[in-house]
Formats: C-alpha cells, sequence, structure tokens
C-alpha cells in the first residue's frame, strides 16, 4: 500500500526491505511509545523512504531511534526548549526541522504531523495524517 501510495507520487524515491519484528520492537521500547498504525504499516512494508542524495522521506528506524534520542537529550542542556519527549520524529527538512507525531504517555494523540522548528522551538500542525504528509512533503505542498 505505502510503495504505491509514494511510488503514485514521485519515481524518485527508493524503499528498504521492510522492518521487523525486531526492529519494530527496539524502537517502541527504546522510545517508550506506541506506534501509530500508519507508521507501524509503513515500517513493515519498508524501513525507510529514500530520496535523491540519500535524503529520507521517512527515516530507518535505525536513524528514528538515534534521532530521537539526541533531540530528546537536548531539554537536559538547552532549558529553552520545550520537552521533545512528547514527540516521535521520523523526518526532518534538511534544515534543522523535525517532522513527528506528537505524543501524551508514549501514544499517539491524533494523527496529526507536526513540524518542531530548530530555531524557535515552535511546533506546528503540518497535515492531518502520515498520507497527508508524505504526499505534501514530496510534492511541495508542504514547506517550511
Amino acid at each position: 500500500m505505502w510503495k504505491n501510495y509514494v511510488s503514485n507520487l514521485s519515481t524518485e524515491y527508493q524503499f528498504s526491505v521492510p522492518a521487523t519484528e525486531t526492529e519494530l520492537l527496539a524502537l517502541q521500547e527504546k522510545l517508550k511509545v506506541s506506534l501509530p498504525e500508519a507508521l507501524l504499516t509503513l515500517y513493515q512494508e519498508t524501513n525507510g523512504i529514500h530520496g535523491d542524495y540519500g535524503i529520507a522521506l521517512i527515516w530507518s528506524i535505525e536513524r528514528a531511534i538515534k534521532e530521537n534520542l539526541y533531540f530528546r537529550s537536548l531539554t537536559e542542556t538547552l532549558d529553552y526548549l520545550e520537552p521533545l519527549d512528547e514527540f516521535l520524529f521520523f523526518s526532518d527538512a534538511g534544515n534543522g526541522d523535525l517532522f513527528g507525531y506528537n505524543l501524551t504517555n508514549g501514544n499517539v494523540r491524533p494523527d496529526d504531523i507536526y513540524v518542531w522548528s530548530h530555531e524557535n522551538d515552535q511546533r506546528t500542525v503540518v497535515a492531518a495524517s502520515l498520507a497527508e504528509f508524505i504526499k505534501g512533503w514530496a510534492t511541495g505542498e508542504i514547506s517550511v
């Protein structure tokens, strides 16, 4: 489903092999989150979606774990940031801004996708679903 959806939007994206159950469990355990259904089914189909020059439309699970842990640790040293552990980031804009779901107690609230601005700590809804985000980001309808 996700491969077809993305391929119909653009032919520039490449897909990774599906994520293993072990990788999915590691993501959920290390980040203390329950994956939203849309992201779970995407990862079961492909462990990341990449465009030209290795730029990720959707990070691999390995990168998602690494990036989320790093940005969550920033609030320990940068006291002007609101906590970032209330997000599950899965993509970036290439300029330092990140895209992700908002979390409450490790669960995704609505399926809204947010962009977090690294410059001013602003958090803004950019799409109502993962599918809407992928379409908008891939076609340039969403920009930051």
